[in-house]
């Protein structure tokens, strides 16, 4: 959430930034409000209190003197002070609660480098690898919907019998890919993150300290009966390590990552195509995060990108990558990179990793703090990214490495994990 002090020391700032998101900014002069009168309610709150302190002690003394009546009098008022303290206690509770429910929803302010925009479609291109638009065959122009369950690696039919709709399900050496990956993206990664095997069900608090609460609740799986839910990323669990810590400065950056499955309901994609592995309820990917100082985290944004950029392309896939104008940043984001890649058999470049730095944004809602130099604590600023999205690359790979003969190559890169098989036949 934002810093409740940049709202009351630079009110016209916040709402100039959350504008180029072209946002209603009128919750900020609302938080305002709600804060200043809080603060008076506080201020008066505590005057009562120090009078019905001063009254106590007096109708002690009085009491010591033996004069009853006047000490009765006394009582009386203080007992009067003391329920209007009471009201005033009640009222600044609830226009602090009603300050920290809009501060839930407001989204992070845009870095000043991030581009304007008004959607998806203004996201500019920053660069393209690997892409030859007249280099595939018709061989490698075939959806892997189709490919899938001709080669028996993908039978969405029977996870459908097992789950319901949009759920999917690798068998033979689709299955050994899906893992193949996840492997492959942790042994890259390990030179500089710590590994982590997280819980998959989170409390509400976990998935409140990310974002994804208040406000996602209808795109997340909730189990009523324990109040947990099902992580939509590793980015939940790994966000809320260090949750109501404060971290040691020289051990920033610190750095995990994870592979996990993920659920999302994907309430929103009504009219989206959710043929094949393009969008599920549960998918597996590895993630990458970081906590780190203001001063480490632009240099680790771009570190993160590279790797991401670094793993597509060492599978031999084209890729190419985005920065999110600020019409289509997710809500925590404040600057944030798209890697896709290109599927030659749906002919669709396929988002696969998402990589953001949310400033103190996310630290602020899990109090998540580090000592700076001077003195006092300081919110971390939280980085994460997709390292690898197992289902959009699976596709893209069955698609690209497709033989005009028949069958699927298997990239070089991922030689080691499929016990000695070159081809999935």
């Amino acid at each position: 959430m934002l810093d409740i002090r940049r709202i009351r020391t630079e009110p016209d700032v916040v709402k100039a930034a959350l504008a180029r998101r072209g946002i209603d900014v009128s919750d900020i002069d609302r938080v305002a409000e709600l804060d200043e009168r809080q603060r008076r309610l506080g201020v008066e709150r505590d005057e009562i209190r120090a009078q019905v302190k001063a009254l106590s002690k007096q109708v002690g003394q009085l009491h010591r003197d033996g004069r009853a009546t006047e000490a009765a009098e006394v009582q009386a008022e203080s007992r009067a002070l003391g329920e209007r303290e009471g009201e005033l206690a009640a009222e600044a509770a609830a226009a602090s609660a009603e300050v920290r429910e809009l501060l839930l929803r407001i989204p992070n302010t845009p870095h000043p480098d991030a581009p304007d925009g008004a959607g998806d479609a203004d996201n500019p291109v920053l660069r393209v690898t690997g892409f030859d638009p007249d280099g595939y065959g018709d061989h490698q122009r075939i959806p892997h919907w189709e490919l899938g369950p001709r080669y028996g690696i993908l039978d969405n039919e029977r996870a459908v019998k097992i789950s319901g709709a949009m759920f999917t399900m690798q068998r033979k050496g689709g299955a050994t890919l899906a893992r193949a990956l996840l492997q492959y993206a942790l042994d890259r990664n390990a030179d500089a993150f710590e590994e982590v095997r997280p819980p998959s069900l989170v409390s509400s608090e976990t998935l409140t300290a990310t974002g994804q609460l208040p406000k996602f609740a209808d795109d997340a799986y909730w189990v009523e009966r324990d109040d947990l839910w099902c992580i939509p990323t590793a980015e939940v669990p790994l966000t809320s390590i260090h949750r109501d810590e404060i971290v040691e400065t020289d051990e920033l950056p610190q750095r995990f990552m994870a592979a996990t499955s993920c659920y999302r309901r994907e309430a929103g994609s009504a009219g989206r195509d959710t043929r094949g592995m393009l969008r599920t309820h549960e998918f597996d990917k590895v993630e990458v995060f970081a906590y780190a100082t203001p001063e480490q985290a632009p240099d680790l944004l771009a570190e993160m990108v590279a790797r991401t950029e670094a793993t597509i392309g060492s599978l031999g896939l084209a890729y190419r990558t985005l920065e999110i104008c600020t019409g289509d940043m997710g809500q925590s984001h404040h600057r944030s990179f798209d890697v896709e890649v290109y599927a030659p058999g749906t002919d669709q470049w396929l988002e696969v990793s998402s990589i953001s730095w949310f400033a103190d944004y996310q630290a602020r809602r899990g109090n998540i703090r580090y000592r700076p130099g001077g003195g006092g604590t300081a919110m971390v600023h939280t980085l994460n990214g997709s390292a690898l999205a197992v289902p959009r690359v699976w596709a893209a790979i069955v698609e690209t490495y497709h033989r005009p003969d028949g069958g699927i190559d298997v990239p070089s890169a991922l030689l080691p994990y499929f016990r000695g098989s070159d081809r999935i036949a």
